[in-house]
């Protein structure tokens, strides 16, 4: 059966091929995570515990910069004082399932993005059409750029925080396998979605809900935002919230830049 266009297809049509999108990024998502089964000893142990080791490069990175530009020591670790342990029957499982789909979500974004594309490509120009590989092969780029930040940059960074605070010598830290998968989950989707700000924005200001100088007027509160979410999650010191919050500074005027260039070419074709 032919393909419907996009003025024949009604309400329903939508949900059916919406439907279908669905079902197969689920499918690729689960593909994904099942060849990750033979992996699982070295993504569990070499890369979701990595960060809980004092040589991991992170750590290593941190120590000889702040040598070189002659600070103190004080972020060259030796250990990291505390445990991770199950504390639910079925913990060990559930978290190696959850691991293993967004191991396959990460795996399978540049699938499901083709598949996205499919889904609105009716309702877009020709001309917009032409830039299905350019609009996935960049938007692919900057989600695994932010999975990369969020797993060399904020977990390490949480991870050296919460190990190393305490309250009192009294208290030994004894983390969870729940708490700590969190941690990994939240850090590599967040860092993902957050550098996808830039393909969001454009397609916000295409549809009009979003203009540069809405941004422009609200930058100092992404700033100071920014700024916050970087003191949270690194040790305190400048070189580590530094290293956190530029990138996410530049990741938001390069978003202000798309939102002009948009506004400026939606002008020109209707002036």
């Amino acid at each position: 059966m032919a393909k419907k266009n996009l003025n024949e297809m009604s309400f329903l049509d939508h949900l059916e091929e919406l439907r279908w999108v669905l079902v197969r990024s689920t499918t690729a998502i689960l593909i994904m995570a099942c060849g990750t089964y033979f992996f699982s000893s070295f993504l569990f142990d070499s890369i979701i515990f990595g960060p809980t080791r004092p040589s991991f490069f992170t750590y290593r990175f941190f120590c000889d910069l702040q040598q070189q530009l002659g600070f103190a020591d004080s972020i060259c670790i030796t250990e990291l004082p505390f445990i991770i342990q199950n504390t639910q029957m079925e913990g060990q499982v559930n978290m190696f399932v959850w691991m293993c789909l967004l191991a396959g979500f990460i795996l399978s974004f540049p699938y499901i993005l083709f598949e996205i594309w499919k889904f609105i490509s009716p309702a877009l120009y020709e001309k917009e059409k032409k830039g299905a590989k350019f609009f996935i092969s960049i938007s692919s780029f900057l989600f695994f750029l932010g999975v990369l930040f969020g797993y060399f940059v904020i977990i390490p960074m949480s991870v050296n925080f919460v190990a190393t605070f305490t309250v009192s010598d009294m208290v030994k830290n004894q983390f969870t396998l729940e708490s700590y998968i969190g941690l990994v989950k939240t850090s590599v989707l967040a860092g993902g979605l957050f550098f996808e700000l830039p393909i969001i924005i454009y397609f916000l200001t295409k549809l009009g809900l979003v203009t540069p100088e809405f941004l422009r007027k609200y930058w100092k509160y992404a700033v100071v935002i920014i700024l916050i979410v970087a003191a949270i999650v690194t040790p305190p010191d400048v070189v580590s919230q530094t290293v956190v919050a530029i990138p996410m500074l530049v990741i938001y005027e390069v978003s202000i830049l798309i939102s002009k260039i948009v506004t400026r070419n939606q002008k020109k074709q209707n002036g």
